[in-house]
């Protein structure tokens, strides 16, 4: 019987530890995500003195992705370099967002096919899950229309679904098209079918965008599918053992109804009650893993839990070597899409001037070069791999 693991066998036979790396969904604004990765993979190449042939995938175990954190995490998986995948969202970044037909608008804003077409260049037409593809693991999620369901589709060649015996087998899917699925916007892309079994017309399934989960921020679902005996890898935790960096694609509260003027008409209502249960689902998954991991960064969750960093009574951070006995090391990169979180990035005075209702869309693509400013300023700003102690370089 051959060793599901593949090439793959001697890196995942070894104990530990293990570093996770969760990335959201936000459309174009994944160019931020892709600036705070570009600081990672800096830092992390002069801590180790490596050269140019480095690459995030080498030193995160597992990473993950939903809808544009998809397109990033497959790309990290393939072994891409940070600067490769910038230069493809800066490229393709109009084509993916190209305007549809008029007499097909009423369906969905853009067309799928410039996307379809590039993810097939960039990640190769018969790239799929399998070990041999890919040079870490890879979690995708999306969500099945079909079934009515959020599907994390992982790379895990040890999990139940992935049997490559099984017709249905999760690892025979093409890569491009998983992403593509993941990144299927209602209003925004056509749905994307998936034949999972093609001799099998039941095994047909419709997809949609990932972030219609409560997944857009997948970290909490990684470190799950890590951890949990029945997804059956159940890597060790601790806060020595494990850690997780997840990577936001900007924040920014969305103002509603005020006391004088209560209501709003219906199509307002409900594109602003999706918007929020989106942000909830997001804040709400930072929230669980600073409470089951150990935070030692991120943004104020809200001003009564603060950011969670565990402090002392002086209100000084305590040292790394007190360990709280939590399950992981956690830190959050978010920027804040408003006024004050622009200026406490030192964008304030950005010339020329940056203004914060135009980056806050999932299609800004006239301000590609503003996204990649404050992704860059958050980089050099918070991202400090000390925050990780000798998990870094075990």
């Amino acid at each position: 019987m051959s060793d599901p693991w593949g090439p793959l066998r001697e890196r995942y036979a070894r104990p530990g530890p293990r570093r996770l790396l969760a990335l959201d969904g936000g459309g174009i604004r994944g160019v931020m995500t892709l600036e705070i990765l570009a600081e990672i993979e800096r830092q992390l190449r002069e801590l180790r003195g490596a050269g140019p042939e480095f690459r995030l995938s080498d030193f995160f175990d597992y990473v993950a992705g939903t809808s544009t954190g998809a397109i990033i995490a497959a790309g990290l998986a393939r072994g891409m370099s940070v600067a490769e995948l910038l230069d493809f969202y800066v490229q393709v970044g109009p084509q993916m967002f190209d305007k549809s037909a008029l007499l097909r608008r009423w369906k969905h804003l853009y067309r799928a096919e410039p996307l379809k077409e590039k993810l097939q260049v960039v990640y190769g037409a018969e790239t799929t899950l399998v070990p041999e593809d890919l040079r870490c693991l890879l979690l995708v999620v999306t969500r099945n229309a079909t079934t009515d369901s959020p599907w994390p589709i992982s790379s895990n060649p040890l999990a139940l679904f992935n049997d490559r015996a099984l017709p249905d087998c999760n690892l025979n899917i093409p890569l491009w098209q998983l992403v593509r699925a993941s990144t299927a916007a209602p209003v925004y892309f056509p749905p994307e079918v998936i034949e999972w079994d093609p001799n099998d017309p039941s095994k047909s399934f419709v997809f949609v965008d990932g972030g219609v989960t409560p997944y857009n921020n997948p970290a909490m679902v990684l470190y799950r599918m890590a951890t949990l005996p029945e997804y059956r890898l159940g890597w060790s935790t601790g806060e020595g053992r494990m850690m997780l960096v997840s990577v936001g694609t900007g924040a920014a509260a969305q103002l509603g109804n005020t006391a004088d003027a209560p209501e709003s008409h219906l199509v307002a209502s409900g594109m602003g009650l999706l918007e929020a249960l989106m942000n909830g689902a997001v804040i709400e998954q930072d929230l669980q893993c600073r409470t089951v991991g150990r935070c030692v960064y991120g943004n104020p969750i809200d001003l009564e839990v603060g950011d969670m960093v565990p402090r002392d009574a002086s209100g000084d951070p305590i040292p790394l070597d007190r360990d709280l006995g939590r399950a992981f090391l956690y830190a959050r990169y978010q920027p804040e899409l408003t006024a004050e979180g622009l200026a406490a990035l030192g964008l304030a005075d950005a010339d020329p001037p940056i203004e914060p209702k135009k980056v806050q869309t999932l299609d800004a693509i006239d301000q590609i070069e503003n996204l990649r400013t404050i992704g860059r300023a958050e980089g050099e700003r918070h991202v400090h791999l000390a925050d990780f102690g000798a998990l870094v370089t075990a």
